[in-house]
């Protein structure tokens, strides 16, 4: 299988019609009908290669699959396009013939004289670029003969020598022969390890790698020099299928297709449309009736399945089938799940102290009680009148479920639970990384982009119009700088849009707010602010589903202007304009019920407006804090129910079907071709591709964001977070084993900027909790009323404490209520929350002495908090080791145990070296001791003497 050079390197205009009539030439004489003959009589070939697992011998294992698109003719009938190359044919380098395997068809050079120019440049590139995968060392071979109209797939294989080549240019740890004890605890420790070992037994999964392992291979990365020191007893298996799809992606990418100075790897072709999708096989079924047993269906069996909801996940085999990237995520997953459990145990009990407290908190109870004949003044002007606070009895009674002493230990031990499960979780991945071989591996920089090299070639073809020397190009910030500027005004426009429909929905409970009040019903008055509180609500969870899909587009096109040089820049770029942007979406409805809502009113007589005519929204007379708590709770159970559940499983579907529906229209296949057995890289090619980890990662940091920042006004955060997240597991789990197309696996050591972005948001959340506590809560009021101004030293009076007075008689013209009696009498003096002097002081509705008083107060909780907090964060993460003890013992014997055995290796090449010298030594002093005419009589014994040393 050899590429025609002579053809490849033709010009544009030359290449066409030419080419084909040659290879149409050499195809002519091919009998179909005796190939079918002979297929007939022969077994099934499918049956051998394990359809489509193997190569058509049914010994070379199909490591990668490379699909590309060609047109057939319009008579549909082709020539038999499933070929098989055996090892002769792959490396002869005589062979000057493209790869066999292309149907051409006959009647093509009649009714179509000129081929399409785009379709003949992308099969020469990749001719050419097979060709240089023969170089490599590849095994390839190509089937056009699918189920699928117009797709042709070719099979890569890597035979033993290319997969020791590349193991050991990528410095792959492999397991040696030489094997060690782990260390085991003695004693109590062992007792405990056994107990919960046999009380944890029935939760975990049922596969080998999971099972605790007494003794470990000795890992060293692969070296062809030192074979003899690794365990190559079964060469099929000693790289497995993981390995061997991520040694061929090695390949693929730095292998090149050199037309037109365009230095082009597997990536460029796929963003050019040479190849259209490029993907390993998975390993076989996971469902079906005789099904033979595989990695994916125990998989399936053990970890994707929502009736093992209950078990640990089998990391191992995640990792051995997906590759240390995506088996950190749902480590990760697995860990953060874990630590919502003491959370929402805590925020349960912090929540049933709230209801049982309910009927003994003074303030609320004042409230309640209709005796105490408190008028109000008006919510809105004219069309409101004046109202009794005890008709607010039940937002002030569910109020104290959130707002209570308890909340505020609460919000100091998630803040140590934050700092705790980061501190757990580097701990972990310390651990995986020494099970995984991973100890001092180190992520080397990654070949460039195709976008990237496409944009150097256009700035090298730029300068070498201008006729200037053209040295190694690169791109500079000079010609990034209008990407650069398109991403700052982009973001901050976005940002800005965010800000715009929050200020919209503000002016759409103002304003539904002062309709409702028109009602003459009393019950439809009444309803008036948990309807809008509703409602409004609902209209911000559907603005931030869909403002979330739009960002998350807008993100990864600024990030695609910019032309990142490596994957790896651009997924970090990506993740930090797609965080910021989903993160003001999410939190800016919540930042504005927390902190700005009620803060700007005014007061009766002088009241804040809106384009002169609707006032400012004001918070009940429980507080903001009840409110906070249904914003939060409906946008975070929102975007969890719909956006992270439903559309994970009814967008996936719905692609499928669509791609189902498309390829059953391109179909046109007799009923023999209907009903033979589709091949693995055909049921593959239909899945789903495999997008990255960002999304995933994405929804479940905005999680943590929720559980953490606004915890205080919201303690059963945790507990939705875990019940989300058992289902988010096993969903993820069955998207990726069934759903998704088998990813290339990824060597990593660790979450990448995702762990920066979880501490961020960590500290961040002490200072929100502090605010909220301290400005949104009641929590300091009570306490200043409680030390400061109480006459007995209990809460009765604090209500009447935290209301001014208001002469209805200083209303401006035309904001007086139309209907004054609707209470039945006249009012003379209504009261509203704020600290104001009252109405017969000299320095009538100015702030009071106790509004200072309280500011200051609330001032010094935050300080104080804040630091406190910090603090004990910090201390949590000093006193608790980044490396567990064990694994540091474990990383250090190893280390000892490898210098054990190359010491072992030279010593015994120093003792055969000896060994040889002695017995040469030997042999001369016996040849010097013969007597001449022995020796001359037996010549050759003596110069069999002389060449003992040659034969060794």
């Amino acid at each position: 299988m050899r590429v025609n050079k002579k053809y490849s390197c033709l010009p544009a205009e030359e290449k066409g019609i030419h080419i084909i009539n040659i290879r149409a030439i050499e195809d002519i004489g091919y009998d179909q009908h005796e190939s079918t003959l002979l297929n007939s009589l022969s077994k099934n070939p499918d049956a051998d290669c394990k359809y489509g697992l193997y190569f058509r011998d049914g010994k070379r294992k199909v490591d990668y699959i490379l699909v590309y698109h060609y047109k057939k003719s319009s008579s549909g009938k082709t020539l038999s396009r499933r070929t098989q190359q055996n090892d002769a044919s792959v490396r002869s380098t005589k062979q000057d013939r493209p790869l066999p395997g292309k149907g051409v068809q006959l009647e093509m050079r009649d009714s179509e004289p000129h081929m399409d120019y785009h379709e003949d440049d992308k099969r020469f590139r990749r001719e050419e670029y097979e060709g240089n995968l023969v170089e490599a060392g590849l095994e390839l071979e190509r089937d056009e003969d699918t189920k699928i109209h117009g797709i042709g797939f070719v099979k890569i294989h890597a035979p033993w020598n290319v997969l020791c080549r590349e193991a050991e240019f990528l410095k792959l740890k492999m397991p040696t022969k030489k094997m060690y004890q782990i260390n085991q605890t003695h004693g109590l420790l062992k007792k405990i390890n056994s107990v919960i070992q046999k009380i944890t037994e029935p939760i975990q999964p049922k596969v080998a790698e999971h099972k605790p392992q007494m003794v470990k291979r000795l890992s060293y990365p692969f070296s062809r020099e030192k074979q003899h020191l690794f365990d190559l007893s079964d060469k099929d298996s000693f790289f497995d299928s993981k390995t061997r799809s991520t040694i061929v992606y090695e390949i693929l990418k730095r292998t090149t297709c050199t037309k037109a100075k365009y230095s082009m790897g597997i990536t460029s072709l796929l963003a050019n449309g040479v190849y259209s999708a490029a993907y390993p096989l998975h390993d076989g079924d996971y469902e079906g009736e005789n099904v033979e047993p595989n990695d994916r269906k125990l998989l399936c069996e053990e970890w994707a399945s929502y009736g093992v909801f209950y078990k640990y996940q089998p990391i191992d085999l995640v990792r051995k089938y997906f590759g240390e990237k995506i088996g950190l995520y749902f480590a990760w997953l697995g860990v953060y799940t874990q630590m919502l459990i003491p959370a929402s145990i805590v925020g349960i009990i912090v929540f049933l102290y709230g209801c049982a407290t309910v009927d003994e908190n003074i303030p609320s109870m004042e409230m309640c009680d209709q005796r105490n004949n408190i008028t109000m003044c008006p919510l809105c002007d004219k069309t409101c009148s004046y109202w009794k606070m005890s008709s607010a009895c039940a937002t002030a009674r569910a109020s104290h479920l959130f707002d209570n002493p308890a909340t505020v230990f609460f919000s100091v031990f998630m803040a140590l639970w934050a700092a705790t499960f980061m501190e757990h979780w580097k701990r972990k991945q310390m651990r995986l990384n020494y099970r995984w071989d991973l100890t001092g591996f180190e992520e080397e920089e990654d070949h460039p982009r195709a976008e990237y090299e496409a944009k150097v070639l256009e700035k090298s073809l730029r300068k070498e119009h201008k006729h200037k020397e053209t040295d190694k190009e690169k791109l500079t910030w000079k010609d990034r700088f209008p990407a650069y500027l398109t991403n700052f005004v982009g973001i901050i426009f976005m940002v800005g849009l965010t800000f715009a429909i929050v200020f919209g929905v503000i002016i759409y409970r103002i304003s539904t707010a002062a309709a409702l009040a028109i009602s003459s019903t009393p019950s439809g008055r009444s309803s008036v602010r948990v309807t809008v509180t509703a409602t409004a609500v609902i209209i911000n969870l559907v603005v931030i589903i869909i403002l979330d899909e739009v960002y998350g587009c807008i993100a990864r096109w600024l990030t695609q202007i910019e032309v990142p040089k490596t994957d790896k820049n651009f997924e970090e770029r990506l993740i930090f304009k797609a965080f910021l942007l989903k993160f003001v979406n999410a939190y800016t409805p919540i930042f504005y019920v927390a902190f700005f809502k009620g803060r700007f009113v005014g007061r009766p007589g002088d009241y804040v407006y809106i384009f002169h005519s609707f006032r400012m929204e004001e918070c009940a007379p429980g507080g903001c804090l009840m409110e906070l708590c249904i914003q939060l709770s409906i946008i975070m159970l929102g975007k969890q129910l719909i956006q992270n559940n439903l559309f994970e499983i009814g967008i996936p579907k719905m692609k499928k079907f669509i791609r189902y529906l498309k390829l059953k229209r391109r179909r046109s296949l007799d009923h023999e071709e209907h009903m033979k057995k589709k091949q693995r890289y055909e049921v593959d090619y239909n899945l789903e591709p495999f997008a990255g980890l960002t999304p995933e990662y994405m929804e479940m940091i905005i999680q943590f964001g929720f559980v953490t920042l606004f915890v205080a006004s919201f303690p059963l955060a945790p507990l939705f977070a875990l019940l989300n997240n058992i289902i988010e597991i096993r969903l993820d789990a069955k998207k990726f084993v069934t759903e998704l197309r088998r990813p290339v696996a990824v060597r990593a050591k660790d979450i990448g900027i995702w762990y920066n972005i979880l501490r961020g948001i960590g500290k961040l959340a002490v200072i929100i909790n502090a605010f909220v506590i301290s400005f949104t809560s009641d929590f300091i009021p009570r306490l200043v009323y409680l030390y400061m101004y109480s006459e007995n030293g209990t809460m009765h009076g604090f209500v009447n404490h935290t209301l001014s007075s208001f002469n209805v008689s200083d209303f401006q013209a035309g904001t007086a209520p139309n209907d004054p009696l609707d209470l039945g009498y006249e009012v003379q003096i209504c009261r509203y929350k704020d600290y104001r002097e009252p109405p017969w002081s000299e320095n009538k509705y100015d702030i009071s002495k106790d509004f200072w008083a309280v500011l200051a107060a609330r001032l010094a909780f935050v300080i104080v908090f804040q630091n406190l907090v910090m603090f004990m964060s910090e201390f949590v993460d000093w006193i608790i080791p980044d490396i567990p003890k064990d694994i540091s013992q474990q990383i250090h014997k190893e280390k000892v145990l490898m210098v054990e055995v190359f010491m072992r290796e030279e010593q015994g090449k120093l003792q055969m070296l000896e060994t040889w010298k002695d017995k040469d030594k030997r042999k001369g002093e016996n040849c010097n001791n013969h007597s001449p005419r022995l020796s001359r009589s037996r010549s050759g014994s003596l110069s069999s003497c002389h060449s003992y040393p040659l034969d060794v």
